[in-house]
């Protein structure tokens, strides 16, 4: 069954256009008034994983907590049926350490932990290098357009990949949600899945461009509206497997990487929207002024 996706993709890039700028307030109040949720990864601090052989409940490890003299407050407690994490904000000197280890050892004796600490300057330079990471991959992505096509597909893709990012990490700032090495990852990911499928439409607009008529704006948008009609199957197809793929994950994989599919999720679906109705319309938008540049300067001449 082959579906009619001609559609005036350009005037539904308004609506769009207002949610995400919606979304991208929110997102900056978020970040402005909440920040993030760091983990670990990204903060000094200690976070003890425990292999349980039965469930422990956050009543039981909470006395622990209050007799090692930390406070409940300074303390992020995650149960589970097979494995509990928990993630102190200071960092646990040898001797809180093996207090913890012992006490939590009578609860389950058969309990096997993993200790990971983080100190402050380690934790200030894993944040500077997830920055790094995605400001070059944004600045490696927008030469290799502009070279490729032109420096308004560049200009376009790199707003899009940027929103795509930017709303992924509101997401996490909004609900509070652990950022932790592996949302990076993600972050990474979605930036290049967000790309190929922008250059795939790009391809197809660049490709109809050379035996199409553009002399008026109207033209470019019909261009425009024709590429995105012949390369919708494709965008929806791909971006439908890796959204599932990574739902699955989401619901049934570990919990390791449970924030790295929920990032996935999030930004498969915002990659494809962002596409579609962002970058393509803001290529249409900078190059219809190329387009009415002529007319101007004839109009002046008479």
């Amino acid at each position: 069954m082959r579906f009619n996706w001609n559609y005036d993709y350009i005037k539904g890039s308004k609506l769009a256009y207002i949610f995400s700028i919606i979304l991208t307030v929110a997102g900056i109040v978020s970040l402005l008034w909440l920040g993030l949720n760091y983990a670990v990864d990204f903060k000094s601090g200690s976070n003890v994983d425990i292999t349980v052989s039965k469930a422990i409940t956050t009543e039981q490890i909470n006395p622990i907590i209050k007799d090692m003299g930390v406070k409940e407050g300074d303390v992020h407690i995650t149960p589970g049926a097979d494995r509990v994490n928990v993630r102190f904000s200071n960092v646990l000197v040898e001797d809180q350490e093996s207090k913890f280890k012992q006490e939590f050892s009578k609860l389950d004796p058969k309990a096997s932990y993993e200790v990971n600490t983080v100190d402050p300057e380690m934790a200030k330079e894993l944040e500077r290098n997830a920055i790094y990471a995605v400001l070059i991959a944004s600045i490696g992505i927008m030469i290799y357009v502009a070279i490729r096509f032109e420096w308004r597909f560049a200009v376009a893709a790199v707003i899009s990949i940027f929103h795509d990012a930017f709303v992924v990490i509101s997401v996490f700032s909004i609900f509070r949600l652990e950022v932790n090495l592996t949302f990076i990852t993600a972050v990474l990911t979605i930036v290049g899945f967000s790309i190929n499928d922008t250059i795939v439409i790009f391809d197809r607009i660049r490709e109809n461009l050379r035996f199409a008529k553009k002399s008026t704006k109207a033209d470019l948008r019909e261009v425009v509206n024709h590429s995105l009609a012949q390369t919708m199957t494709r965008s929806l197809n791909t971006t439908f497997t890796v959204f599932i793929a990574s739902l699955c994950l989401f619901i049934f994989g570990g919990e390791s990487i449970r924030m790295f599919s929920l990032a996935m999720v999030i930004g498969t679906f915002f990659g494809a929207y962002s596409s579609i109705f962002i970058a393509a319309p803001l290529w249409f938008t900078l190059k219809s002024k190329q387009v009415n540049k002529p007319k101007t300067a004839a109009k002046a001449s008479n």
